[in-house]
């Protein structure tokens, strides 16, 4: 059994000041992601982005955000899901193959008593892990060691995904995802 993993440091982001203006999420779709390696996104299509964590459980954690604000999966329509999954699917192999994880975490925290830092905008999480990953660091000493900026992150991964990215449709017209 692969030990918890400790991130005391998110404690930070949990009890921290929360951003005035409205979602995070949607403040990144509204301005349609055009400083991509300041908002740390790394792909984008016409329903759904990837974007690094920047709170993250490990490096590379990513996040997968529908554009749409919605909490629940079943609030999403057919094509939202579609576009949400098949992102989170090639994101998966991707970021195995940027990072040379050995494993990944994937899943969602849906509501505040689940765990979700961001309740009102559902989001997939994708966490890589590598053997021996947990540490007594953040445990003993409430020090969380993270090999590498988050900008360094961005610059690493970011050639692995941007050939996903898909500028949206004009308001109100669906385009064709790619693959």
């Amino acid at each position: 059994m692969t030990p918890p993993m400790w991130a005391p440091w998110r404690i930070e982001y949990i009890l921290g000041p929360k951003a005035k203006g409205g979602c995070i999420f949607c403040t990144y779709a509204e301005h349609e992601l055009t400083q991509p390696q300041e908002d740390l996104v790394l792909c984008a299509n016409e329903h759904a982005y990837v974007v690094l964590n920047r709170y993250p459980f490990t490096a590379g954690h990513l996040l997968v955000v529908p554009r749409r604000h919605c909490a629940e999966p079943c609030d999403l329509t057919e094509v939202e899901h579609e576009a949400l999954f098949r992102l989170t699917t090639e994101s998966c192999k991707r970021l195995k193959l940027a990072v040379k994880a050995d494993g990944l975490n994937v899943g969602m925290n849906l509501g505040a008593s689940a765990g979700a830092g961001i309740a009102e905008h559902l989001h997939v999480h994708i966490v890589p892990r590598w053997p021996g990953d947990t540490n007594f660091m953040p445990v003993l000493a409430d020090v969380r060691v993270m090999p590498q900026a988050l900008e360094a992150t961005w610059r690493h991964l970011y050639p692995y995904f941007e050939d996903l990215s898909v500028p949206p449709a004009p308001a109100g017209v669906l385009s064709a995802l790619t693959p």
